[in-house]
C-alpha cells in the first residue's frame, strides 16, 4: 500500500515510520506540518526545522506544510495536506498517536473526509515496553524539550537509553511523569536509528530555560 507518515522527527512519528516499513508498506512521503505557534494543540514544534534534514537522512521525500497553529483552524491546513496526498496516490497515513484522543480523533476525521485510511500502530501500547523497544532497536532519541516536575535543564540534549527510562520510572512514581511523555512532559528528536541512511550530526545548539521548562534548539546540523 502507498502510504505517508505524519512526521515531526520525534520518537513517535519515527516509530510510526519504522512500523510502516516493517509492515512492507511503500512509504512515498513524510508529511511535516510546521506550526508558527509554540503552543499548538496538534503539532510538535521544537526543532521541526530539522525535519527536512531528517528526510534526507531517511532518504524519503518530504512534503512540508505551514500553519499558524491556531487551535482547530490548524486542522484546515492538515486537511488540505491530506487532500494533496490523496491526489498523489497515497492510500493511508501512519501516525505516532499513543494515547491522545484529541489528536487521533481529529486526524481520523480528516482522513475520512478526504478518503485516506489512518493507521496508528502504537495506539494504547504498553508504554514501558514501547520505550524499551525504541532503545533495543537502536534508535538514538534526543530529549529536546522538558516541561514537568523532575525534568530539569540537565535533561535537555540527553539521549534516551535504559538508564534514562529507569529514571523516568522513578519520576513517574514520585511526580506522575508519563514515561512516554504523553502528558506533554517532554519533546524528542530522532537523530539516528536502524532505518536511517545517515545520522544527524549537531554542530551548534543552545539551551533556553524558563523557570520550570526549557528547550534544546539545534542551530546547525549536518548529515554524517
Amino acid at each position: 500500500m502507498d502510504v505517508a507518515i505524519l512526521f515531526s522527527g520525534g520518537k513517535d512519528s519515527t516509530m510510526a515510520l519504522y512500523a510502516a516499513l516493517d509492515a512492507k508498506e511503500d512509504v512515498k512521503y513524510l508529511l511535516s506540518v510546521k506550526s508558527k505557534n509554540d503552543e499548538s494543540y496538534m503539532f510538535h514544534v521544537p526543532n521541526i526545522h530539522i525535519a527536512d534534514l531528517l528526510s534526507q537522512a531517511l532518504d524519503i521525500p518530504m512534503i512540508s506544510v505551514d500553519t499558524e497553529g491556531v487551535k482547530e483552524e490548524e486542522l484546515d491546513d492538515l486537511r488540505n495536506a491530506f487532500a494533496n496526498l490523496k491526489n498523489l496516490g497515497v492510500e493511508a497515513v501512519y501516525t505516532g498517536a499513543l494515547y491522545s484522543t484529541y489528536q487521533k480523533s481529529r486526524i481520523e476525521k480528516l482522513g475520512i473526509e478526504v478518503g485516506l485510511k489512518i493507521i496508528s500502530p502504537y495506539w494504547h501500547v504498553n508504554e514501558l515496553e514501547y520505550m524499551r523497544k525504541i532503545v533495543d532497536l537502536g534508535f538514538k532519541i534526543m530529549i529536546c524539550g522538558v516541561a514537568a516536575w523532575g525534568l530539569d535543564e540537565s535533561w535537555l540534549g540527553r539521549i534516551i537509553d535504559d538508564e534514562t527510562i529507569d529514571e523516568l520510572l522513578v519520576l513517574n512514581e514520585k511526580y506522575g511523569v508519563d514515561i512516554a511523555f504523553e502528558g506533554g512532559e517532554a519533546e524528542t528528536l530522532a537523530i539516528d536509528g536502524p532505518i536511517f541512511k545517515k545520522k544527524i550530526k549537531i554542530l551548534k545548539y543552545k539551551k533556553e530555560w524558563h523557570l520550570d521548562s526549557g528547550v534544546y534548539i539545534i542551530e546547525d546540523a549536518i548529515l554524517d
